[in-house]
């Protein structure tokens, strides 16, 4: 199901620089810059509280007020502290709702594998797909059932029903989940611990010479 728009209002940012942007977050603004369609990136300032209620709720795209005009928006990228809870800045394109666009979908695994009731364990290998489709048709998910991955399985890029009108992006081949049996670190430590032939008879050639030696 795709995400409905949220809105947003935000201002125009006259000034730039870390101490500026530190004084909008103060405000409760988050600094944020517009690009694409080929007109010049814009610098704004978002207001925090409605725009984390959009990325609460899923959104990719938003209805950014800007000095009372309103600009529809596809959210490229967030960039949060070190910490991954305060938002620091925000990236935005501009796009038309007939263009098709780019974009990074997460994947929602849901269901218990069938191989994991014979004793395999599952490792998920991508959080998330690239996939191309119109703007208003933006998945907010792309759900995965594994209940029938067995063990010695796995699940690749490809094999990902998509939504209609969705198309894949990312390399078909790339692996995604897998299902094996966990193999303990000792069993693989005595297998591959070097083994050197066997030596007969070094003791007593070694106590021949010594006689001989004393003779």
């Amino acid at each position: 199901m795709a995400v409905e728009s949220a809105n947003v209002m935000a201002q125009i940012r006259e000034k730039s620089g870390s101490k500026q942007s530190v004084k909008y977050r103060k405000q409760g603004l988050i600094p944020a810059v517009v690009y694409g369609h080929k007109q010049e990136p814009m610098s704004i300032a978002l207001n925090v509280k409605e725009f984390s209620a959009g990325l609460t709720h899923g959104s990719r795209l938003f209805d950014v007020k800007i000095n009372g005009k309103t600009e529809k928006l596809l959210l490229k990228d967030v960039q949060y502290d070190h910490l991954g809870l305060d938002i620091l800045h925000a990236d935005f394109m501009r796009v038309d709702l007939s263009e098709r666009v780019q974009v990074e979908v997460a994947i929602e695994v849901k269901g218990t594998a069938k191989g994991q009731a014979e004793g395999g364990i599952v490792d998920q290998h991508m959080s998330s797909v690239e996939v191309e489709c119109l703007v208003t048709a933006i998945p907010d998910a792309i759900v995965l059932n594994i209940k029938e991955l067995g063990v010695g399985a796995s699940i690749h890029a490809k094999d990902i029903a998509l939504p209609a009108g969705v198309t894949l992006i990312s390399d078909p081949e790339a692996l995604v989940l897998s299902c094996h049996v966990l193999v303990e670190k000792e069993e693989v430590a005595a297998e591959e611990a070097p083994t050197g032939p066997e030596v007969i008879g070094r003791k007593e050639k070694e106590g021949e010479e010594g006689e001989a030696a004393e003779a």
